[in-house]
């Protein structure tokens, strides 16, 4: 029996599995920028963009003090946090150059612009915009063009400017 996902449907919230949560909180909440929302103790946290119950959940409930999983092994690929705005997106970009921290690239998928990250337990974490969807790229028989192009750095922080 066929089945499609109601066209409403949103990913909620991802929860990680980290190895040392006050050092998960440096990178969510001191650079980040996410709010703590709800402690449980000092194994696990939840965290929130504007208010919500939580967008991130954090815990060493089977990985304290563990080390990163593999790279080349099943499991999480990325995570994406979803900016609203390129703006947005040129802020957060600006404060990790401020800080030095560790960017793995950055693509432009037409549909998207994205910055590629690891947090402190390699988790890859993508930080995007989404462009309108009326400027997504479609082919002449209607079906989405994503692409991976280089993205635009300097156009990206000139939104900064403005």
């Amino acid at each position: 029996m066929s089945y499609t996902v109601p066209p409403q449907t949103h990913i909620g919230h991802v929860h990680l599995k980290v190895a040392d949560i006050d050092r998960a909180l440096l990178f969510y909440l001191g650079l980040l920028g996410f709010q703590i929302t709800q402690r449980y103790g000092s194994a696990a946290v939840f965290l929130s963009a504007g208010g919500y119950h939580h967008h991130i959940g954090l815990n060493t409930w089977y990985s304290k003090g563990a080390p990163p999983a593999a790279e080349r092994s099943a499991g999480l690929f990325h995570h994406a946090i979803l900016y609203p705005t390129r703006k947005d997106l040129a802020v957060i970009f600006k404060r990790l150059l401020d800080h030095q921290y560790a960017i793995t690239g950055t693509a432009d998928h037409g549909v998207s612009e994205a910055i590629y990250l690891n947090d402190p337990d390699e988790n890859g974490v993508e930080l995007y915009w989404d462009r309108p969807k009326e400027q997504w790229p479609i082919d002449a028989d209607g079906n989405l063009q994503m692409v991976t192009e280089a993205l635009d750095i300097k156009s990206l922080l000139a939104e900064l400017d403005g």
